[in-house]
Order: structure tokens, then sequence, then C-alpha cells
């Protein structure tokens, strides 16, 4: 088993290294999809819906993983691949001014509006309201995330450590929200919140 393993392992890393963007796009998309699962099953869903795991998993093939993978060349371009403190700092700043915020607003509105098929009023409200929430706690966690990325990962390795990180953070977000005493009435909502608030950036 363990040599399976291995194995899987050596052609997954020689993927990434002969096809990076479309690595990063296919682990994107599958780390979408599992955390999703995950996230509905914790939510207390009986029947899984897959429609919404597919969009899930769109989102991450299209946009998440390739969009990681030339952020970082970027950075690491405009600063010279440089890795003291001074110039992480700088990486996370810009990061999380930049990037962070346009792909929270981003994925708000994919959710609401192809994801769950609402209304763009009714996600323009939403968002409003819940936005600034989203934001604060991204930025109370994914600087720190940002820090050790830049600092001790390998560039070809970012994407895929900052999408396994979203992955344990969106289950610490349900099982959080599982622990919260609440009606029944609100749940369709904090899973709303919960699902959009684990993606990274």
């Amino acid at each position: 088993m363990g040599s399976i393993a291995k194995k899987g392992l050596q052609k997954y890393l020689l993927q990434l290294q002969h096809h990076p963007l479309r690595t990063k796009a296919i682990t994107a998309a599958v780390l979408s999809g599992i955390s999703d699962t995950v996230s509905q099953k914790l939510s207390g869903i009986s029947k899984l819906q897959l429609r919404r795991i597919l969009l899930k998993m769109l989102f991450g093939f299209a946009y998440l993983g390739p969009f990681g993978h030339y952020m970082y060349m970027l950075l690491d371009k405009i600063f010279k691949g440089k890795r003291d403190s001074k110039t992480v700092a700088k990486k996370v700043v810009l990061e999380q001014l930049t990037s962070s915020p346009c792909n929270n607003l981003l994925f708000m509105i994919y959710y609401g509006v192809v994801v769950e098929g609402r209304p763009w009023m009714h996600v323009k409200t939403r968002i409003k309201q819940e936005y600034p929430k989203v934001q604060m706690t991204a930025w109370t966690f994914w600087p720190v995330v940002g820090w050790i990325n830049h600092q001790y990962v390998p560039l070809q390795f970012r994407v895929i450590f900052s999408s396994l990180v979203a992955f344990c953070w969106g289950i610490f977000l349900n099982l959080r929200a599982r622990a919260m005493t609440l009606p029944k009435t609100a749940l369709p909502k904090r899973n709303q919140l919960v699902s959009i608030a684990f993606q990274r950036w």
C-alpha cells in the first residue's frame, strides 16, 4: 500500500513539473469538490447536492487553480524570488489587499448567481450585508498562511498548499458551526455563510 502511494505521489509530482497549470487546476477542482462534499455532510444535508459540488469544482478548475498559479509567479517576479522577512511581509500585504478582497467578492457573486441561481439584486443585497464579515474573517487567518507559504513553500507547491489549507479551514468552520446552537430555520443561511467563508484568500 505504501509503495502504491509513493508511486502515485511520484506521478503527481512529475505531472506538476511538466504540466504545472493543468495539474494545479485539477487539484484545485478536486479539493473544492471534496471540501464541499464534507461541508454538506457536516451541515446535516441527507442527500448531497451534486450540482453544487460540480459548480464548486468548476470554480476551482477554471479560476482558483489558474489564478493562484499566475499570482504566485507574478509575486515572485515582482520581488525577484526573495524570501527575506521584509520581502515576505510585502508579498503577504500585497496579496491580502488585492487578490483576497477581489477573490472573496468574485466567489460570493459566483456562489449566489451561478450555484444558487438567485436574482442579482438578492445577491447584491446579501453581499452588502455579509462581505465585510467574510473579508474580516479571511484577514484573521490567511495572512499567517500566506507568510508560511511565501517563506517556506517552493513556488510550484504554493497553490497546492493554499488549497489544502482551504480544505482544512472549511472543515473547521463547519465543525464550529455545528457546535453552535442555532434554530433549524437558520440553517440554510448558516450553511451558505460557512460555504462562502472557507474559500481561500
